[in-house]
């Protein structure tokens, strides 16, 4: 077993409250996802980081596939319906290809951004094309920082 970290500080929330069909009906993966916390004034960036050590396979201002040393791959998704901003408000700190370590930045985001075009901030974590309710959903309803064990996968 592997441990994936948490992205972006927050409170954890079950995909089922994912305001997305996709992802709260686990149909690329099961997960748990992220409420990310109020950020610190002064309008500073958000940083999300690498669950897991892998190579960042796929990567936009809104979302990072990274595929670990087992073969399994991580998605994460920053916000719902994020990829409408065309990357505004985003800000990447890898290049796709990168091998990167858990804990390591891969994107940065502005909240505010995100909430101004109307969108939810919330964050998927999705193990790619595992079976539904197969990730361990302990985490649910708790505040973890960004690093912390999040799930085993």
């Amino acid at each position: 077993m592997s441990v994936a970290l948490v992205p972006v500080t927050g409170r954890v929330v079950s995909l089922a409250d994912v305001p997305d069909a996709v992802f709260a009906g686990q149909l690329v993966g099961a997960g748990v996802a992220i409420e990310p916390s109020a950020p610190p004034a002064g309008g500073r960036l958000v940083d999300v980081v690498s669950p897991v050590d892998g190579e960042i396979v796929k990567l936009h201002p809104h979302a990072f596939a990274v595929v670990h040393e087992s073969g399994t791959g991580l998605l994460v998704h920053v916000g719902i319906d994020t990829v409408k901003l065309g990357g505004e408000g985003f800000e990447l700190a890898v290049a796709e290809g990168a091998t990167v370590a858990a804990g390591d930045v891969v994107v940065r985001f502005d909240p505010a951004v995100v909430a101004a075009a109307g969108y939810s901030a919330v964050c998927p974590v999705i193990v790619l094309d595992s079976a539904p309710d197969s990730v361990p959903q302990g985490s649910v309803g708790t505040d973890l920082e960004a690093r912390s064990p999040l799930f085993e996968f």
